[in-house]
């Protein structure tokens, strides 16, 4: 069906675009433009971002006093963030503070005794060295009575020998050592020279070198080291 529409036109359908009168907005824009009225500017939206900044250093504050809080506070707010979110958690880190506490009083323990094992060794060497000391006096004295002796065959004298046999044997399975170097080389470490003796065409060696041609009183070792130096008289 046709006919004539409002703006006198024939035939065909009416189209609104049509009759818009050029250079106005539509409906729908004009709607928009008044909700567009409603909303802040570029400046608004610069506002709100300069709120942002002021609770930005509130937060700076904030971070500036959680970074001076000590051990015990910063484990205690641990602890309760644990408590509150995973039980499970907080028992696993209870758990690894204990185990880290042993194995330092473990340490501790283990340093504790090996120092005073060391000091009880040092103790008993320290100990039995000056017992050895007391009884330098008495072996000298039994060299002297069984070099001195009148009759070694005598039954005194093997008595004597039998005495000072078993007394050395005792303290050489101690560790004390007699050290009697007649014809042996002179060592500075181990013998002290008293006096010299004239060359002996049998008792220098070859090299030159001087050798104990008399011992005047025997030197003693306790467990390799020197306790006593031998007394000697010197050829060469």
């Amino acid at each position: 069906m046709t006919g004539t529409n409002d703006s006198g036109r024939d035939g065909g359908k009416w189209d609104p675009e049509a009759d818009q009168v050029p250079g106005s907005l539509p409906a729908h824009g004009a709607e928009g433009a008044e909700l567009g009225s409603d909303y802040p500017s570029g400046d608004g939206a610069d506002g709100a971002d300069g709120g942002d900044g002021a609770d930005g250093d509130d937060e700076d504050a904030e971070v500036i006093d959680a970074e001076i809080l000590d051990a015990a506070d910063v484990s205690a707010a641990v602890d309760e963030a644990f408590a509150d979110d995973d039980p499970l958690a907080l028992a696993l880190n209870q758990r690894d503070e204990y185990l880290d506490s042993l194995r330092r009083l473990q340490a501790e323990f283990e340093n504790y005794r090996k120092r005073v094992a060391k000091q009880q060794s040092d103790q008993v060497a320290r100990a039995a060295l000056s017992l050895v000391d007391t009884l330098l006096p008495v072996l000298d004295t039994l060299d002297l009575a069984t070099e001195h002796i009148g009759d070694a065959e005598s039954a005194d004298g093997r008595a004597l020998s039998a005495v000072a046999g078993q007394l050395h044997d005792v303290l050489g399975k101690a560790g004390l050592e007699r050290d009697y170097p007649l014809g042996e080389r002179f060592d500075p470490n181990a013998h002290e020279a008293v006096g010299h003796l004239p060359d002996d065409e049998d008792g220098t060696p070859d090299d030159g070198e001087p050798v104990v041609g008399q011992v005047m009183r025997a030197g003693y070792h306790w467990r390799g080291a020197v306790v006593r130096p031998a007394m000697v008289m010197v050829r060469g």
